[in-house]
């Protein structure tokens, strides 16, 4: 027996001069509506939406035109009007570096420094009018300051991303994608943002993440509050044209999968009020997976949920060795194989198993496993 069957009940998760920039694309025909086959958790509102590129079609479409508070995502409009009609290599050393980190560690201060100084909601309106959005607007006329509550939609999302792809010059492109296939694990804000996409499929893939409303998400231990957000605040829109939902906890996983960035994949996710970062993150993942995203690579491994705060993963199956990252608190993990290592105790329990997680490139004790064997049945020996 081990500490996690004490926690089961508590974990309930088993189981960022050049040629002038061009209009984005058209939308191609509408096909017939795709098979919805995204498995969106109970109490959950989504908006989903996977375009494959080969086919010209979408694969998922759940909700494409609800509106979501965008939360970071919407760094991908702020990049792409600093570089509207410049390459990277115009741009000033400070603002590169500042795009660098908006873009691969989701930089709340590069962002609100841009927002400042180009306009704030003029920079929204610019990239509506570029790209031809339909569900995108700037932030509600009671939150004129924070970029975090622009109006954004899947079905917008992907046209962001087409553009990217198949219109913007090559030297944006390549810079704002390889910028994304960098996103680091730990945002600047002490996030863990390697949910959704980067945690259901393997590479390549290009990524970039939202999240509103949390008090800490792992990887450190960090008070901060995300998406230009006040610490404590509660907001609320008015009804009409600015009834953006404001309050209910954020998630939002965005980006292209696959050789040749053959899928687009947009998930807006809204949770009940206090859901915890580790629960909305196996959320956010659960649906992530359930998704037809032709081209993706799906990591081998178990599914499995996990209890405890502060629980770190490690390079070896050792307390001794370099912490990896700390895993947001109660979040199902990747489990691929597991082996013995140190012993490791939580009164009156103890447990000598470590699981390799894949997807972190470290071990965590099986103690923090919610399964009540010491060592996981069905899962191999590395």
């Amino acid at each position: 027996m081990r500490a996690g069957v004490l926690a089961a009940a508590l974990a309930a998760l088993v189981c960022t001069t050049a040629p002038t920039a061009t209009a984005a694309p058209t939308e191609s025909p509408l096909s017939p509506p795709a098979s919805v086959r995204a498995d969106v958790p109970a109490g959950v509102t989504a908006g989903v939406a996977v375009f494959d590129r080969h086919t010209g079609t979408f694969t998922e479409q759940l909700n494409t035109a609800g509106q979501f508070r965008s939360a970071s995502v919407v760094k991908l409009l702020i990049a792409l009007d600093v570089l509207w009609n410049r390459g990277p290599d115009a741009l000033p050393a400070a603002d590169r570096s500042r795009i660098d980190s908006m873009l691969r560690g989701s930089d709340d201060a590069a962002a609100s420094t841009f927002w400042a100084n180009n306009g704030s909601g003029a920079i929204v309106d610019r990239m509506v009018t570029r790209l031809g959005l339909t569900d995108t607007a700037r932030p509600p006329s009671t939150h004129p300051g924070y970029w975090g509550y622009t109006a954004l939609s899947a079905r917008d999302t992907v046209k962001i991303y087409r553009y990217l792809l198949d219109s913007a010059p090559a030297a944006i492109r390549d810079y704002v994608l390889g910028n994304l296939r960098q996103s680091t694990r730990c945002a600047t804000d002490g996030y863990d943002q390697h949910f959704g996409i980067a945690g259901s499929f393997n590479r390549p893939w290009a990524v970039k993440q939202g999240w509103s409303g949390f008090s800490s998400g792992g990887c450190t231990a960090t008070t901060a509050t995300a998406a230009n957000e006040p610490a404590g605040t509660v907001a609320r829109t008015p009804a009409g044209a600015e009834a953006v939902d404001l309050a209910r906890p954020a998630l939002h996983t965005t980006g292209v999968v696959g050789a040749g960035d053959r899928s687009i994949v947009a998930v807006f996710t809204l949770h009940p009020g206090g859901t915890s970062y580790g629960k909305a993150y196996t959320d956010v993942g659960r649906l992530t997976r359930s998704l037809n995203v032709p081209g993706a690579s799906r990591p081998a491994g178990t599914w499995i949920g996990t209890w405890g705060s502060g629980v770190r993963v490690r390079t070896q199956a050792t307390t001794a060795s370099g912490a990896v990252t700390t895993l947001p608190a109660g979040v199902e993990v990747l489990v691929g194989c597991q082996k013995r290592g140190q012993q490791v105790s939580v009164p009156p329990y103890t447990n000598d198993w470590w699981a390799h997680l894949p997807q972190y490139g470290g071990y965590m004790s099986n103690i923090y496993l919610s399964v009540p064997e010491n060592q996981v049945p069905g899962v191999p020996v590395c």
